[in-house]
Parts: structure tokens; C-alpha cells; sequence
């Protein structure tokens, strides 16, 4: 009964919600008659999806409904809820948010006149007059403010309202709030400000008011001011404005046209603009005194084919016959002028490598995301989602070479089999990452530790090592060097021990059928019998649990079918078939569809010690004054 109670109510929170979200007010009003205030309270302050009635039907628009609310339901005008907008989720919104992020004028005014808190915040501290600026609202925005919404409160990030409608570049917004004395160059917590936002979004009659205003040129966390946030992003008009003011040092210029023509190469793919802003730079550096000659001391890399940057306009004008130079010099000037530790040097370097890939010349991809992905670990925290990404990648491109070597790619070239050291260099490189994390997170206090990128850098690791563990198939010509070389790489990863979500090892993840899949191309799949088993030669416990008990041979029977070669690896390496998990299941009452005897021989790997154990468990006989304390846990276990 108490279900069926549960359900019923259920089914009302849901009729109520979809009526205040399709604006259905004469459903709502007929469904909420004749009702007591007390289910009419808990009916109109039920989440469904996370969102009440009151903050979906703000969010959609529907005054009437909202009224009725207020004035027959007399709901809370302070919900909130979860809406989503422009495919994003915002998470404890306010009804007030909703309704001026939507540009629901006569709800704002509503809400208002019922009480709601003007500056009243999201989880993420955004107010309603940041959402009004976000979509310019312009209306909204002076009837927040002109009834006490405070124009400085920065969200999370420490954006402002004025710096959100510079980047969204709605100009009335942003002379409004300047107006009323905004603080123009107020910082967020990476240090730049609305003429950065305003730089990056390419307005450039707003970047003229925000200088008019007194804007100043200030760098942000990655060294990077307004100018150079143009040339990035490649808005000429701003870039030209900018260089043009006294105050910009001639340095500044010629960085800025170095790094616009960068852009050009690489984002615009326009060469002869790229070289035209080249020319200008070299014209700026030579042409009058004192000249200001590129760096002499940059070690060439490898991985850009040793390209140096060319520092004459002869040299310059030779580019014109070798675009691949030209890609190389923009990869170099950015990495120059930008740092490693910007996140558009590693991206770049990436689209070249991804570029090269596609023309089939893997050799330069894997050299050029191995150099990102070293510069990465060099200058990231551990577990940053930039390194995540780039280890992904390459699990991705190994799969994808594994699964079509030998066929054509474009012009003539075929997938290549992957070279072993390539393969050994990035895996140490992911075992690296996984080390680190490990660490980092065993230095916070246990309350604020999250594995969560921990597990995502392990499974990436694991793709890369079913990559290494078809080396040792019997029927894969290796020499015994490469063997033994793919042997210590995978015991690098396995004595880490490391501990992931739910209490899951390494071995765990590669007896699991639900360990993520990397990128359209899944040249190894979960559970894995290959690399289960050179896990295991390296020392991987077979009978270690995780936090609900299971050992790896109980996620493998979960796998459904479960493949007979892993069941038979797993337990001729140790593991206990009669092993039970914390609701008293073994790995034959997990199995569907499938007998024991089809898998492996019970007889062959049932010891006297298991006999003896399960008996001891079967009789509860007292054994643990009558047993050394070394064997409580194997007794346990059965």
C-alpha cells in the first residue's frame, strides 16, 4: 500500500509540473481543486527533473500560471530548481534567474512584486542581472538594477556583469552599467578583465568605450593583455585599433602581428594574410633603431622539424613556396610568444598532429602530440583535463592504427603499424600521470579526495596497455627485448596499487565490460582477456575486492557472456571460484546463460584450503581463536 500511495503521488507531482511547464493553466486549476493547502503545498514544491512548478513555468514564460501560483497556491517565490538553457545546466536557479535569463519581462516584475530577492544567486553565485546581461536584455537589466540589484557581484569564476556583456557584446548594456561607475578593470580569478572579454569577442566599438571609461592593458594569469587576446583569436579590427595607441610599446606590436599571423595559419588557414602580418613584424623589428632581433637562443625541436624563425624578409618571402614551414613557424612563434603554460599552445600543436593524421603521416602526428603532452605534464597540476584529453587521444589514434593497419588513408599512404617504442613512451607518460594523481589526491584531507579523474586517466592507461599486452600473444612475432621492455611498463602500472572509484583496481577496470570505451575506434573492449592476463604476470592480485566485495572474476561474470579465456586466466593465476561479494554471491551465481563447467573446471581449482574454508563457514564453527590470524580473511571469503 505504501507504494502504491508513492506512486499515486508520483504521478500527481508529475501532472502538476508538465501543466506549469506547457502554461496549462485550466488543467492545473481543475487537477489542484478541491485539494487541502497541505498536498497543494507538497504538490507545487515537488522537484521533477530537478525543477519545481514555479521555476519552470518562469523559465518557459507562463504568466498566468506563475500568478496562480502565488495567488492560490501560495507557493515560495524563492524555489529553485534546475533549467536549462542553451544546452547547459544551471543548477539551484532561482525563479527570478530564470525568468530574466529567459527575457521574461512581465514575470520579472511579477516575481518582484511578490517579494523575491533581487540578488538572489545560482549554485554557481550568478545573479539574475548577469543573466539579464548574458542575452541583452536591456529592459530587464535597468529594472533589476533601478530596485537594488547590485551590478558587482562577480559569479564563481569572478565574472561580472559588465564583463559578460562585453563578451556577449551587447553595447547598451555595457555603457549602461559604465554609467554607473562599473568597475571597469575589475579581475577574475585569472586575471583578466572586461577589455579582455571584450578582445576575445571581437567588439570593437565596445573595446573603445571600455577604453574610454579608463580600461587599462593589464596581463592576465597566463601573461596574455587584451592585444595578444585579440591576435589570438584572430580579430584584425582590434589588433589594428590597439597597435595604433602611443601607450603600446613597439614590442607589443610585434608580438602581436607574430602572433596574429600564427592565427592566420592556423585558425583562418589563410597563409598569404598570415605572411602580410609577418612582414609587418619583421618591418617593425629591422626598421628603425634599435633593431629588435627574434630570440638567438631557442633550442630547435623535433618535433617542428627543427624549423628556426625566419628573421629576414627574403627568408620570409621563401615560406610562400613550403606551407608546411609556414605551419611549423606558427607553432614555434605561438609556443614563443604565448609560453607552454597557455592552453592554445598544446591545443595547436595538437590540430597539427590531427591534421597530419588525416593525410595519413602518422610519424609526425605521434611526434607532435608526444611534445604537447610532455610539455603538458611539465607545467599542469596532476589530472588536468588538457593532459586527460591528450592521453585519450592518443588511445584513440592507437586504436584506430591497430584496427585499420595496412589500408589506404589518402594519397597513396596506408595505416603503419604502430612502432613499439612510440606506444611504450606514451604509456610511461600515462602511468606517469596516473602516479601523480595518485599522490596529489593521498595529500587532501580523505573528506575532499575524488577519484574521479583518477579513474578517467587509469582507464586511459589501460587502453594503452591492451595496446602493449598483444605484444605478448603467443602468435605475435616480438623479440624477448620488447617483451621483457612491455613486462616492466605494465608492473610500472601495477605496483602503483592504485584504488579507484568503489574500491576497483587496475585489474577490476580490465575484467569489466562497463569500463569506458575510448573514441570511435575500440581496438581493445572491456573485459579484456589479454590484458587481464599480463596484468596478472606482473602481479596484479586476482582476488583483491573492491567496496562491495567483488573480486575481478566477479565483474567478469557480469560481462554476460563472460569469455571462457578469462574466467580460465583469472583462476589459473589464483582466483577463488567459491569467493563470495557482500551479498553473499560467487562468480557461478552471477552467471546467466551460462554453466560453470563451460568456463572452467571446478574441480581442477578447488583446493583442500577452499574444502576446509567453506566448511568452517557452512558448520559456523568458531575458528578464529583455533586458526592463525594470517588465515581469518581467506576463511572469510568463502
Amino acid at each position: 500500500m505504501p507504494c502504491e500511495t508513492a506512486t499515486a503521488m508520483d504521478y500527481k507531482e508529475v501532472f502538476v509540473f508538465n501543466a506549469a511547464r506547457d502554461g496549462n493553466l485550466v488543467s492545473l486549476k481543475r487537477f489542484l481543486n478541491g485539494k487541502n493547502q497541505v498536498e497543494i503545498d507538497a504538490l507545487v514544491s515537488a522537484k521533477t527533473g530537478g525543477s519545481t512548478p514555479l521555476v519552470i513555468a518562469c523559465r518557459n514564460g507562463h504568466y498566468d500560471v506563475v500568478q496562480y501560483l502565488f495567488q492560490k497556491c501560495h507557493v515560495d517565490v524563492e524555489q529553485s530548481g534546475i533549467v536549462t538553457f542553451d544546452g547547459e545546466t544551471i543548477d539551484g536557479a532561482p525563479p527570478l534567474w530564470c525568468a530574466a535569463a529567459a527575457g521574461h519581462d512581465h514575470i520579472v516584475k511579477l516575481l518582484m512584486k511578490h517579494g523575491a530577492n533581487v540578488n538572489s544567486t545560482t549554485r554557481t553565485n550568478s545573479t539574475p542581472l548577469r543573466a539579464a546581461c548574458f542575452d541583452g536584455h536591456y529592459n530587464i537589466v535597468t529594472y533589476l538594477v533601478s530596485h537594488g540589484a547590485d551590478i558587482e557581484v562577480a559569479n564563481r569564476h569572478g565574472h561580472t556583469c559588465l564583463m559578460i556583456a562585453c563578451y556577449k557584446g551587447h553595447f547598451n548594456i555595457a555603457q549602461y552599467l559604465l554609467d554607473l561607475k562599473a568597475n571597469v578593470n575589475r579581475r577574475t580569478v585569472k586575471g583578466n578583465t572586461a577589455l579582455h572579454d571584450c578582445a576575445e569577442s571581437g567588439s570593437l566599438e565596445i573595446l573603445q568605450l571600455l577604453l574610454k571609461h579608463g580600461a587599462t592593458m593589464d596581463v592576465d594569469s597566463y601573461g596574455m593583455t587584451p592585444l595578444l587576446a585579440a591576435s589570438v583569436t584572430g580579430h584584425v579590427a582590434i589588433v589594428e585599433h590597439l597597435i595604433s595607441l602611443p601607450y603600446v610599446s613597439r614590442q607589443d606590436r610585434i608580438a602581436a602581428l607574430e602572433l596574429l599571423g600564427a592565427t592566420f595559419v592556423d585558425k583562418k588557414r589563410d597563409m598569404l594574410t598570415a605572411l602580410s602580418f609577418w612582414r609587418r613584424a619583421l618591418e617593425n623589428r629591422y626598421e628603425q633603431e634599435p633593431h629588435m632581433a627574434k630570440p638567438a637562443d631557442v633550442k630547435p625541436v623535433a618535433a617542428y622539424d627543427f624549423v628556426r624563425e625566419v628573421s629576414d624578409i627574403a627568408a620570409l618571402e621563401d615560406l610562400v613556396m613550403d606551407p608546411d614551414e609556414m605551419r611549423m613557424q606558427a607553432l614555434v612563434i605561438r609556443e614563443r610568444i604565448l609560453g607552454p603554460a597557455h592552453p592554445d599552445t598544446s591545443y595547436y600543436i595538437r590540430y597539427r598532429g590531427a591534421i597530419y593524421a588525416d593525410a595519413g603521416r602518422f610519424d609526425r602526428c605521434i611526434e607532435l602530440w608526444t611534445y604537447a603532452l610532455t610539455m603538458q605534464q611539465s607545467i599542469l597540476e596532476p589530472l588536468s583535463p588538457m593532459t586527460q584529453s591528450s592521453l585519450l587521444s592518443f588511445a584513440e589514434l592507437f586504436s584506430y592504427m591497430l584496427g585499420e593497419a595496412g589500408r589506404p588513408v589518402t594519397r597513396g599512404r596506408v595505416v603503419p603499424p604502430i612502432n613499439t617504442d612510440d606506444m611504450l613512451l606514451v604509456f610511461d607518460k600515462a602511468v606517469h600521470e596516473v602516479k601523480l594523481g595518485q599522490k596529489m589526491i593521498a595529500a587532501l584531507p580523505e573528506k575532499e579526495r575524488d577519484t574521479a579523474a583518477l579513474s578517467r586517466a587509469l582507464v586511459s592507461a589501460l587502453h594503452l596497455a591492451c595496446h602493449l599486452a598483444r605484444l605478448l600473444s603467443d602468435d605475435v612475432e616480438c623479440s624477448d627485448k620488447v617483451r621483457q621492455q612491455v613486462l616492466k611498463a605494465l608492473y610500472d602500472l601495477v605496483s602503483l596499487k592504485v584504488i579507484i572509484r568503489s574500491g576497483r583496481t587496475a585489474l577490476h577496470l580490465a575484467c569489466y565490460r562497463e569500463a569506458a570505451l575510448v573514441g570511435r575506434y575500440p581496438a581493445c573492449q572491456f573485459p579484456s582477456p589479454q590484458l587481464t592476463k599480463a596484468l596478472l604476470q606482473v602481479g596484479a592480485d586476482p582476488n583483491a575486492k573492491d567496496e562491495a566485495g567483488n573480486t575481478p572474476l566477479h565483474l567478469a561474470a557480469l560481462a554476460r557472456p563472460c569469455p571462457a579465456s578469462l574466467a580460465q586466466t583469472l583462476v589459473d593465476h589464483g582466483a577463488h571460484l567459491d569467493a563470495k561479494n557482500a551479498d553473499g554471491d560467487t562468480f557461478e551465481s552471477l552467471l546467466q546463460g551460462q554453466q560453470l563447467r563451460e568456463l572452467v573446471n571446478p574441480v581442477r581449482h578447488t583446493t583442500l584450503k577452499c574444502l576446509a574454508a567453506r566448511t568452517i563457514q557452512k558448520h559456523k564453527i568458531a575458528y578464529r581463536d583455533e586458526v592463525p590470524r594470517a588465515l581469518n580473511e581467506f576463511i572469510e571469503c568463502h
